[in-house]
């Protein structure tokens, strides 16, 4: 697979982007879990998300979404829900700027169709992915169902995103289907677990096996808690995003290294310290 660095595409409309060599060196962005269409604790996250991708331009090699930027998408086939203008016309101009854009489908937007890739350029994928950035390689993923346990939910995706409940749910009328996903949305939001349970289970589940077998890092959001470890054995690092909800996280490779990051209205961000990897209860 090729190193992200070594790409070139430009922006959807043709407009020539940086070559390999003039992004050589420059920080990847990575960021998850905005869920656009509900309120966060952060009334103006939105207005700083746009101002850190306008930062971006011309400063960054590539972006990666890591899943759930809306907290519901699904394309009928002439019409999206409607929304989110400002934010998609700042993916766009990303993009026509000259930086690759990668989005990988969370569980609140699996449904995600043609529409990212066609209108705004974005590349999309429904699975995690693998990257060599920066000479080390990386496990890529929105986080959902990984671990040990979530067989059912494994399932349960695969028949979701079949085309027979797809076109079941195309059925709907989108002022019925919408409001009736935003709903349910807002339920699965709410299940999580403990930090000092979850984090550990999540390196036991994820994040170990993967750096046992040969991977430098393995980086995810879904579970709204931001942190970082490193070392450990297998020696890697493991990188949970957070969210732009209510942390207002993200994370930044330069150099092969990474930082978690958090957005500071009054200077430059919060770099979030790394620790070593916790014990599985």
């Amino acid at each position: 697979m090729p190193d992200a660095d070594d790409r070139n595409p430009g922006g959807p409309r043709g407009e020539a982007g940086p070559t390999g060599s003039d992004r050589a060196g420059r920080p990847v962005l990575f960021f998850s879990d905005v869920h656009l269409g509900v309120p966060g604790r952060s009334p103006d996250r939105v207005d700083r998300l746009l101002r850190l991708m306008a930062s971006a331009r011309g400063r960054v090699a590539e972006v990666f979404i890591l899943g759930d930027l809306f907290d519901f998408w699904f394309e009928y086939r002439h019409a999206v829900p409607k929304g989110h203008f400002r934010f998609l016309r700042g993916l766009a101009d990303l993009v026509d700027s000259g930086v690759p854009v990668t989005y990988l489908a969370g569980n609140h937007d699996f449904w995600v169709g043609s529409y990212l890739k066609k209108e705004l350029g974005l590349s999309v994928s429904d699975e995690p992915i693998e990257r060599r950035i920066q000479g080390r390689r990386i496990f890529l993923a929105h986080g959902d169902g990984l671990g040990k346990g979530d067989l059912g939910y494994r399932v349960l995706k695969a028949v979701l995103r079949s085309r027979l409940c797809i076109a079941l749910y195309r059925a709907l009328h989108p002022d019925l289907g919408i409001p009736l996903a935003y709903r349910v949305s807002s339920i699965s939001r709410g299940h999580t677990g403990q930090r000092e349970v979850l984090l550990p289970k999540l390196y036991r589940d994820i994040a170990r096996p993967r750096l046992r077998e040969g991977f430098d890092g393995v980086i995810m959001g879904h579970v709204h808690e931001p942190a970082h470890f490193a070392g450990g054995d297998p020696a890697g690092d493991f990188v949970i995003i957070g969210d732009w909800l209510d942390n207002l996280t993200y994370v930044e490779m330069e150099g092969g290294l990474f930082r978690l990051m958090q957005w500071n209205d009054d200077g430059p961000a919060r770099l979030i310290a790394s620790s070593p990897p916790p014990e599985a209860a």
